[in-house]
């Protein structure tokens, strides 16, 4: 047996030899996901044990998850994803001495993608005493530090050690070392990062299977995932499709392109749906994955013998539009029904006056709600007076349309909403098919609706309205675990989607009445309505269903130029890419009107920030009187040219 400076010298991987796998979990909820089950499953026919480490807690149910795919398990007391957690692991597996080879690994990929044999078979012929599955090149500066050199080094969610290695005195030396690594960013920093470079400095050989040189970035593993998948790699990082998306956009990654790839090998692609829906905010999955559908006015996808069960909910709060509404209804497959509320017995009737004139609606598939109170408009409709419908196991779709109120103050800006929100769910029959198409397609799809409304209004990156926090402890109240969006949510802002009401069901646990809506003239901070709208993509995540976004043609041209001219002239006067220049500016913080106390924060922010904590509760007060001065302006401004008007046509 050859020793090379000390330490035997690097072997294969011995026929029949045993293999032991250590694959960390961890869930927020303590529950294993589908996905953990299925990796874990491909990976037991190479392991002659399979240890699983349950970070935090585990409960009864994904106990008996992980029973028939792992031979032990061991729950430790963590928050989130440590390095200890695989000190630990080898602490409680005892004895390592009749295994041949140490599979350290976790749950931050999806897998197999491709088959585990090949990957194993080309590494077991590999003299090494370590391998991983990816690699990351040397950088200089650190990208976490921005300065100093983050070493070569094999990534951490698969690390496999070879017998000579993990009996040796370095690696015993080295986890009685290691230090608590609580943060991610720490043990990517103090683990990861120098895990490598301490055993080749020691005389160790490392390994890798799929290495970056191959590659046309330093990190593939998030930067060409589609392109190690091609290449036989049997993992997909889950980080491409939750990371922040500016920086994914900065190097081109195209989340939809991957999962395309994924899809094309075989992999079981709900896995991923509810695997990222339930855990990721739903503004951060839909621009990671390109979850937007631009769909054409002709059917091209619609299967006619795998028919769905609709119901269509229409609120009619503008009477004088009911017509437009029945147009829409008709666009709708035949056997779908139809439920209409309206406020009162007048436009009750008016709307079944309506409804008997057409021909081309079923009469007997109609049945028109009266409401008793305005208060909730919409959303009331639905959660109050329609419960039965969206709450029942009638439909396996429901489609929620409705008027709004128009005036002449804004008239543009209430015509394209209207427009944007109505024709991007029902803009013709083939339309309509083609939004039924994508419930064939996914199963685990939840609700599609129209994306951000940004013309005509100034909804971008003011989406929550000041309701996030009472989303929040709505969230809290229905066990809603799904993180928020910041800084708007993706929600169907307008009130309108389809949905599966299965998806809807974690909704049903509260029993809301027309009066925990309040008056128009009483909404605040707990609009109902407006937090309705904004806990939709939460509620369904939260049961594993995901969101899509849908736009016709014309919406999509009218949509894409507007946003592009709006991006260019936003970035025109900051420098770098847009995750730069968006960094750049949450540094600076909120810019308020450009007064100087705004900018003189703005400053402290940016090149004093030891002294911005210490003098922001001062500028803010400062700044809220300010504000508060600039209303008592504005109002008394306001009575003086009221004066002048009534004055005019009183003939004063």
């Amino acid at each position: 047996m050859s020793v090379v400076s000390g330490v035997l010298a690097p072997s294969v991987f011995p026929d029949g030899g045993r293999r032991l796998v250590v694959y960390v979990v961890y869930d927020r909820r303590g529950e294993v996901e589908d996905f953990v089950v299925h990796a874990l499953a491909a990976l037991r026919e190479h392991a002659a044990h399979v240890l699983v480490v349950a970070n935090g807690s585990l409960s009864a149910a994904g106990r008996e998850k992980l029973a028939p795919v792992s031979d032990s398990v061991l729950v430790r007391e963590n928050v989130g994803y440590d390095i200890w957690a695989h000190k630990e692991a080898l602490e409680f597996a005892g004895d390592l001495s009749s295994y041949d080879e140490i599979v350290l690994a976790n749950d931050t990929w999806y897998g197999p993608v491709r088959p585990f044999g090949p990957l194993f078979e080309r590494m077991d012929a590999r003299e090494v005493h370590f391998w991983g599955m990816t690699d990351h090149a040397e950088e200089v500066p650190n990208p976490f530090t921005g300065e100093g050199r983050l070493a070569y080094h094999l990534q951490s969610f698969w690390i496999a050690v070879r017998r000579d290695m993990f009996l040796s005195d370095s690696w015993a030396s080295y986890w009685r070392d290691l230090p608590p690594m609580p943060v991610y960013f720490d043990a990517v920093l103090k683990q990861e990062a120098v895990f490598t470079e301490h055993f080749t400095d020691r005389g160790f050989t490392a390994g890798v299977a799929f290495g970056f040189e191959k590659y046309p970035t330093t990190h593939p593993a998030l930067f060409n995932a589609d392109l190690l998948i091609e290449d036989g790699c049997p993992l997909l990082k889950r980080r491409p499709l939750f990371h922040y998306p500016p920086f994914l956009d900065r190097h081109a990654v195209i989340g939809r392109w991957t999962l395309e790839t994924v899809e094309k090998h075989g992999y079981p692609m709900p896995l991923i749906w509810d695997n990222l829906a339930r855990n990721v905010p739903p503004r951060v999955m839909n621009a990671d994955a390109a979850m937007l559908e631009v769909l054409p006015d002709v059917d091209i996808s619609y299967d006619p013998t795998q028919p769905f069960r609709i119901a269509a909910v229409v609120h009619v709060r503008d009477i004088a539009l009911i017509d437009e509404l029945l147009d829409r209804f008709a666009m709708l497959p035949a056997d779908a029904d139809l439920f209409i509320t309206a406020v009162g017995t007048e436009d009750t009737e008016y709307v079944r006056s309506r409804i008997e004139r057409r021909d081309d609606i079923d009469d007997a598939r109609c049945e028109v709600r009266p409401l008793a109170s305005a208060h909730g408009r919409d959303m009331a409709a639905f959660f109050v007076a329609c419960r039965d419908v969206w709450e029942s196991d009638r439909y396996d779709l429901v489609v929620k349309l409705h008027t709004m109120k128009r005036t002449t103050r804004r008239f543009n800006s209430q015509r394209y909403f209207r427009r944007h929100q109505i024709e991007n769910i029902v803009s013709s029959p083939g339309y309509f098919s083609n939004v039924l198409s994508l419930f064939q397609r996914e199963p685990g799809l939840g609700v599609v609706f129209p994306p951000m409304t940004h013309i005509g209004l100034s909804t971008m990156g003011r989406g929550w309205a000041g309701l996030k926090h009472p989303v929040s402890e709505l969230c809290k109240q229905l066990g809603i675990r799904v993180p928020l969006d910041d800084p708007s949510p993706l929600a169907p802002i307008g009130g309108m989607w389809v949905a599966r009401p299965d998806a809807l069901r974690i909704l049903a646990g509260q029993r809301w009445s027309v009066s925990d809506y309040p008056s128009a003239q009483a909404r605040g901070a707990r609009d109902l309505a407006r937090m309705q709208e904004r806990l939709i993509p939460y509620a369904v995540g939260e049961r594993g269903y995901h969101c899509r976004t849908v736009l016709n043609l014309e919406h999509a041209s009218i949509s894409h130029t507007a946003l592009e001219e709006k991006v260019d002239q936003m970035f025109s006067t900051t420098p770098g890419y847009p995750v730069e220049q968006i960094q750049f500016l949450h540094r600076a913080g909120w810019v308020g009107h450009g007064g100087p106390i705004s900018l003189g924060r703005m400053y402290l922010r940016m090149n004093h920030p030891r002294a911005s904590k210490m003098l922001e509760p001062l500028l803010a007060l400062a700044w809220r009187a300010l504000e508060r001065y600039r209303r008592v302006r504005a109002r008394l401004r306001r009575g003086r040219s009221s004066v002048v008007v009534s004055g005019e046509v009183s003939g004063l």
